[in-house]
């Protein structure tokens, strides 16, 4: 049975993914801060799960090592923890923040990963071939107020494009996942969309996991979730101006309306 390490799956888009790996016989070791959550989806799933904050260096360094003591060979990694704003905070943290919530961003959506993929290398070595991916976000390829989110996932894309250019080690390929708008505990979009709109761009769990499944069986270096999210990433690439008036706009509209 080939064995999945994932992060954040505790909730979200990590339990949606462990619950289809799990039903296409996959054994899953989960990782995340939250043990009440993460040990009901582990039990659900019939899978494992180790209490780890990703942000933390030495941390990541301990889980790994208890992880790959169990399961030398790990033929899939998802780095898929990752958080916007904290409970009770209106929106995600931006320039003006306290340097605290800054760092905590940045060591959790960025370093994480490379702290994960770092550690778990050997374990992917001789499991390969195998995979990592990388949930990055759609703001990640488009710059969205207010801004300190969506640097920690741009750097988290270029990072990840970077590998798939290059991988770590022969036979571990490297994926980018952008999802755009996804209903999860940490991102309540149709509350904050609204139906009307919300009920247009925003897709479940469950549907980010199966195209995450499918780029991995395909082989796909990097998809966007839903795959329509390309245009407005290729917007920014060829007018970058134009799209920066455009969102700004978007942002101060829904900013008022708060």
């Amino acid at each position: 049975m080939p064995v999945a390490v994932v992060t954040g799956g505790n909730s979200g888009i990590g339990a949606a993914l462990a619950r289809e790996l799990a039903a296409r016989d996959w054994h899953c070791v989960l990782i995340a801060r939250d043990e009440e959550r993460l040990r009901s989806v582990a039990s659900e799933v019939g899978g494992e799960y180790e209490i780890c904050d990703v942000g933390d260096r030495k941390a990541v360094e301990r889980t790994a090592a208890k992880v790959i003591e169990r399961h030398p060979a790990i033929k899939l990694l998802v780095n898929n923890a990752g958080f916007a704003r904290g409970p009770g905070e209106r929106r995600s943290p931006g320039f003006d923040a306290d340097p605290e919530r800054i760092e905590a961003l940045f060591r959790v959506n960025v370093l994480g990963a490379v702290w994960c993929l770092r550690e778990f290398l050997p374990a992917l070595e001789s499991g390969r071939p195998s995979h990592v991916v990388n949930v990055a976000s759609v703001a990640g390829t488009v710059a969205i107020s207010p801004g300190m989110y969506s640097a920690t996932k741009h750097a988290l894309v270029a990072f990840s494009r970077a590998l798939a250019a290059n991988p770590p080690a022969e036979g571990v390929q490297v994926h980018t996942v952008n999802p755009g708008f996804v209903e999860t505990p940490g991102f309540p979009q149709r509350v904050r969309l609204g139906p009307r709109l919300a009920d247009r761009i925003v897709v479940d769990p469950e549907y980010v996991a199966r195209r995450i499944v499918r780029a991995v069986e395909r082989n796909r270096p990097e998809i966007f979730v839903p795959s329509w999210y390309r245009v407005p990433a290729a917007a920014q690439a060829l007018a970058p101006g134009l799209v920066s008036r455009v969102v700004g706009r978007w942002s101060a509209r829904r900013a008022s309306r708060r």
